[in-house]
């Protein structure tokens, strides 16, 4: 397993960097197949000095990415609290690839359909960033539990079952949504 460390308007000391690769350890114990962990840490001017300091995690493993961001006053407790949400979340990662191992479904279908609508942010006009990425072939609850681990309103793949590419969505009413790109 692979940590990178990298620091954003920041620099990363070597103290830091020992911790982070100390406390990254632990989510090795909810998967044995993460191939990697970055870990991006960015200070922020802000007016109020509890999260001027922010800390991104993204662990990869294979087929999932689990992401967690979280601000706080310095670097370590940031840390902290992203590393919580990451463990949160590669534990339901962990339950659901039992579940689906087990042949048990309905705790998926209930999971998928129990979820809260996010507030959402002001929409910005100008394009902020441009992400390219390759559009693997999956199955709609593989895409709905992608989505979710990325913590994401959609996500884009392409349907094994017939080879198109396709958008889940969550709605306002908390159900799921597919748009589907015709031939």
């Amino acid at each position: 397993m692979d940590v990178v460390v990298v620091g954003q308007h920041t620099e990363v000391d070597a103290a830091l960097r020992a911790l982070t690769e100390e406390k990254v350890a632990r989510v090795a114990k909810f998967a044995g197949d993460v191939r990697r962990i970055d870990v991006d840490y960015a200070e922020h001017a802000t007016k109020r000095s509890g999260d001027s300091h922010t800390c991104e995690i993204l662990v990869h493993v294979n087929h999932h990415l689990v992401k967690a961001t979280a601000a706080a006053s310095e670097h370590p407790v940031a840390l902290d609290l992203a590393l919580d949400k990451v463990e949160r979340q590669m534990r339901r990662l962990h339950e659901r690839r039992v579940d689906r191992r087990n042949g048990t479904r309905a705790r998926q279908e209930r999971a998928s359909g129990a979820t809260e609508p996010e507030a959402s942010d002001e929409v910005e006009q100008a394009v902020a960033k441009i992400k390219q990425f390759a559009v693997k072939p999956m199955d709609l609850e593989e895409a709905a539990l992608q989505m979710e681990l990325l913590g994401h309103e959609f996500f884009v793949f392409r349907r094994s079952e017939n080879g198109r590419v396709a958008v889940i969505y969550k709605r306002r009413d908390a159900a799921l949504g597919v748009i589907e790109v015709a031939d």
